[in-house]
């Protein structure tokens, strides 16, 4: 579903963000994407993502070329920011419905999808409201909604669970597990490792821009904690 080849990224033309990074993500895994802050998740997601241009290496979703055939790898993913930046000037059910829009989703699938996961994360009644009188925990909620409408193939997470009440983030996982279930892959970053270790299938860690260790959890972590040995690999990053 992902296949990433010999990425790099450079925002100064001197320091890489990310250095020479491979990683292949099939369908039905959900690969937590762990490091510090400042590691290179977040640059990674976004090339994936088509957000920002990238020259070294080459980006594959569904077999699709990121950099030569932006639009098409776009229409097989959703992307979620750590803030979701959305359109505070419209009300919640426009929002919807302009990304249904895009993604050329129908009347019928549309009002099912939304009546689905809008009821599921407690917001339905505030659809009519304009977003810009949401909280943080209801514009995630909204953009987590606007990601599943349009069923995506590949979810492009970034702390996906911060600002959700429990109970919402237990929904979205549970969704998440469904989702790989019918096909779909998931590689999102957190800084939660407790969770990862429970909800991924694989990990993946990145330190200094390069990818350090990955496989599933069991094989990365073998008996000890994720916390542990992510601490250890970062110390010996660091010698």
């Amino acid at each position: 579903m992902l296949t990433i080849k010999n990425f790099s990224k450079s925002y100064d033309g001197n320091k890489k963000a990310v250095d020479d990074l491979s990683l292949t993500i099939d369908t039905g895994q959900i690969v937590a994407f762990i490091g510090p802050n400042g590691a290179g998740k977040t640059t990674t997601l976004k090339a994936i993502g088509g957000i920002i241009n990238f020259n070294d290496g080459e980006i594959f979703v569904d077999g699709i070329n990121v950099a030569t055939n932006s639009l098409e790898a776009k229409r097989r993913i959703a992307y979620l920011p750590d803030n979701p930046d959305l359109y505070d000037h419209l009300k919640g059910i426009e929002f919807l419905n302009f990304i249904a829009d895009v993604f050329g989703i129908s009347r019928e699938e549309r009002i099912d999808g939304i009546e689905k996961y809008a009821s599921l994360f407690k917001i339905k009644n505030n659809l009519h409201e304009p977003i810009k009188t949401y909280s943080h925990g209801m514009k995630q909620k909204l953009a987590i909604v606007s990601a599943l409408i349009h069923k995506p193939k590949l979810f492009l997470l970034d702390e996906p669970f911060t600002g959700l009440d429990p109970k919402a983030s237990y929904d979205f996982k549970e969704i998440l597990k469904q989702k790989i279930n019918e096909g779909c892959a998931v590689f999102y970053s957190t800084h939660v490792l407790e969770v990862a270790e429970q909800l991924a299938t694989h990990v993946a860690i990145i330190n200094k821009g390069k990818l350090i260790t990955t496989g599933t959890i069991d094989e990365v972590k073998g008996d000890k904690s994720l916390v542990k040995l992510f601490l250890e690999l970062a110390d010996n990053e660091e010698k």
